[in-house]
Formats: C-alpha cells, structure tokens, sequence
C-alpha cells in the first residue's frame, strides 16, 4: 500500500517536476531566454491564468455549492500561520533587517501557478472552480499582509497606503477574472460557446507555459547560497506551515478533495510576487529570490512525501 502511495504521488509531482526542469534546461541551453521568460510570465498572469480561472468558475456544475467555509478556514488558518512566523522569526532571527523578506517567504504560497497545477492534476477540472475562489481570497489576503509585513515601521500604515494597496488588489487580473466569473456563475448568465471554446485553448497553455518559465527563472547560484535565513523561511513554508493548516483542516472534518486542495496549497512553494514586493519596499531581494528557489525545489520533496502519506491513510 505504502509503494502504491509513493507512485500515486510520482504521477502528481512528477509531470510539474519535470516541466520545471526542462524550463531551466531550455533557458540553459539558450533555446528560450529572459525576453521569453518575461513576455511568458506577463502572458500567463494577465491573460492565460485569468481565462483559466473565468472558465473554471463558470463551467461549475450549478447544482454544487461553493465551499466557502472551507475558504474561510484556510484565510485564517494561514492568517494565524502569519501570526505564528512573525513571533518564530523574532524569536530566532537576530538580523531585523531581514525579517520582512524571510517571514514573507514563509506565508505567501504559490497558490495560482503550483497549487492549482497539483490540484488540477490530481481532480481535474471538477475542483478548479472551489481552487479559484480560494487562490483569489488568498491573492488578496497574501498581498495584504505582505504590505504590512514589508512596510518600514517608522512610516506606519498610512491611509495613502491601503488606498494603493485596494487599488493593486482591484487592478489584479486574477481578481478581475475571479469575480466576473461569480457573477455570470450566481446569476446564471449564458457564456457563448465560441468565448468558452476559444478561452479553453488560452486556459490550457496556463500551467505549461507557467512552469515553464517558473523552471526558467530557477538559480543554482541562489541554491547555493543558502543562509540560515532562507533555510529558516525554508522550512516554515514547505513543511511547518503545510503539516499545521493540513492538520487543522482535518480536525475540522474535512476529508478527500477538500483537505486534498488545502494541503496543496498550503504545500506550494513561495510566490515569485514575493520577489518583486521584497525589491520594490526595499527589503533583501537576494535573500527573497533565494528563499522562491529553494522553496520551489524543496516542496517537491516535501510535496511528494505530503501526498504519499495523505494517500496511505486514505485522507484524500
């Protein structure tokens, strides 16, 4: 049975390992470079990856309910998980200068590109409409914290600040796409044919085009030059935070896909926006950029061994 688990979880991760690979062996053997990996990136987040998000919510079945207690458990659940690597960072990091980008990296999960390939792959398009309502609730949750977490403490939480920071949430395509497609799933609105037929063919270049360049942007340097820091924000992401909210949502009742899509995204590595709000706030963009490198290849790991006991015990 244990065997059978081990290969259950290879045909999971495996297909998303080896795209990620072949996007660093392509950008290594120069067959694609970093105009690729930018115009492929900007493509997937602002057309491919909201198509694929519109089309999951609007293709549901209307006679099943969304799940939004579930999506209330994993805001809180990884708010209070929040909480929990504010007080370990403090506690065990002594270079205050580095908190912002380590605690960051620790909670900000790559919900939209590695959470929805891993649930995509394991349910199919059945559970890709509850895993678009929870990437957009926690889109906006992770950006939240990530501004107040990132913020210089003797500026404060300005009102200019939260007005920017709606504004950000209300431009973010996935946002937009998100909740359009609440609208036309709640009041029933018909989506003609020819828009669904021609959106799945930019819905289906999503997770490929997205791992892809995900591979691409992967450092062997930043594995390298792994410092306590980033292996400390390391282990919160991949294995601390994953086995907590998994753990919580369990005691809470909830079995096979549902505890399933907690797990992967809780599982899923950090978020590449973690980098670029690191960068722009004025925090250490090396150590961010080290942190999404290891997390990407240890969650693999991490992932695999996840899987393989949820399904021995027959959890999912």
């Amino acid at each position: 049975m244990f065997f059978e688990s081990l290969q259950f979880s290879f045909s999971i991760v495996g297909p998303i390992c080896l795209l990620l690979f072949l996007g660093w062996f392509l950008n290594n053997t120069g067959t694609i470079n970093d105009s690729f990996i930018e115009v492929g990136s900007k493509l997937v987040f602002k057309v491919t990856l909201p198509t694929l998000l519109f089309l999951s919510i609007v293709k549901m079945d209307h006679q099943a309910q969304i799940n939004f207690n579930l999506v209330a458990y994993g805001i809180s659940a990884n708010f209070i998980f929040f909480l929990l690597c504010i007080i370990a960072t403090k506690y065990w990091v002594t270079e205050k200068e580095h908190h912002g980008a380590i605690i960051q990296g620790a909670f900000r999960s790559n919900t939209a590109i590695i959470g929805l390939a891993y649930v995509s792959n394991v349910y199919g398009e059945a559970t890709l409409g509850l895993a678009a309502v929870y990437v957009a609730s926690h889109t906006i949750l992770y950006n939240i914290l990530s501004v107040i977490i990132l913020s210089p403490k003797k500026e404060g939480f300005s009102f200019t600040m939260v007005f920017s920071m709606i504004k950000s949430i209300l431009k973010n395509p996935l946002i937009i796409s998100i909740l359009l497609g609440l609208v036309f799933f709640l009041t029933n609105i018909p989506v003609p044919n020819l828009i669904v037929d021609t959106g799945q063919y930019f819905a289906d270049m999503t997770l490929p085009v997205a791992l892809l360049c995900t591979g691409a942007s992967l450092s062997v340097e930043a594995l390298k030059n792994n410092s306590f820091n980033c292996r400390f924000s390391t282990m919160l992401k991949i294995v601390v935070g994953p086995v907590l909210i998994t753990a919580g949502a369990y005691c809470l009742g909830y079995q096979g896909e549902l505890l399933g899509l907690v797990f992967f995204m809780s599982a899923a590595p950090t978020a590449a926006a973690s980098y670029v709000m690191a960068r722009a706030m004025g925090h250490s963009a090396e150590l961010a950029a080290n942190i999404i490198a290891m997390t990407t290849i240890g969650s693999l790991i991490t992932c695999s061994l996840g899987v393989s006991l949820l399904y021995w015990l027959q959890l999912m």
